[in-house]
């Protein structure tokens, strides 16, 4: 897996292992240090120092701590698609309700146990770019793309904007079930779950 997508805009992307290496230890002390001070108290200096690394590497990749950030987020996003993949490969199954179950759990399961992931996620506390660039657009454009021959449906602009509307209504119930609970109060996730698939039913079924 490459360590972060080439949709970023790296200063310089990796060309030998060593150089992705390197860029993976940046890359993941930048994770853990966000779970440790938060974005304000961020330095690239810290991450540095974190990876092992002269203050020069991360700048050769990075021009400030924002574009590090958002190389996380899409990283983030790059593992989850992975995620969800393996999980929908391994099930066998053609059904919608597979496929939503898969995406939920995978991403919560990342919100609960992966580095930075529940600041940063996917670029949602930290937007970048236009409208077209906000993460929700990029997250239901991928699985618009990952999902349509999973659930045999063109991946056309009106599943876009289901899965955009399924996509924002979860990110907001999310949030709202971790700012409840640290774990993610699970009555606010069932009835999000609940929420989700009659919404994607009227559409989808």
């Amino acid at each position: 897996m490459k360590p972060v997508s080439q949709a970023t805009s790296l200063r310089r992307a990796p060309v030998q292992r060593r150089s992705a290496e390197r860029l993976t230890r940046i890359l993941d002390a930048c994770a853990d240090l966000l779970d440790e001070v938060g974005y304000d108290a961020l330095s690239t200096r810290a991450v540095a120092l974190r990876a092992g690394v002269p203050i020069g590497s991360v700048y050769r990749f990075f021009g400030n701590k924002r574009a590090m950030a958002d190389a996380l987020a899409e990283r983030n996003l790059d593992r989850f698609t992975d995620r969800v993949t393996r999980r929908l490969q391994a099930t066998g199954g053609r059904d919608w309700r597979t496929a939503m179950d898969a995406v939920l759990d995978e991403y919560l399961d990342m919100k609960r146990n992966t580095p930075g992931f529940a600041l940063i996620d996917f670029g949602n506390q930290i937007p970048v770019g236009g409208s077209r660039q906000e993460p929700n657009h990029r997250v239901a454009d991928r699985l618009s793309d990952l999902l349509s021959a999973f659930i045999d449906r063109t991946p056309d602009e009106d599943l876009r904007r289901t899965f955009l509307i399924a996509v924002e209504t979860a990110d907001t119930l999310v949030h709202l079930a971790f700012r409840v609970s640290p774990e993610g109060d699970e009555r606010i996730i069932a009835e999000m779950r609940e929420l989700l698939r009659a919404y994607l039913a009227r559409v989808l079924d």
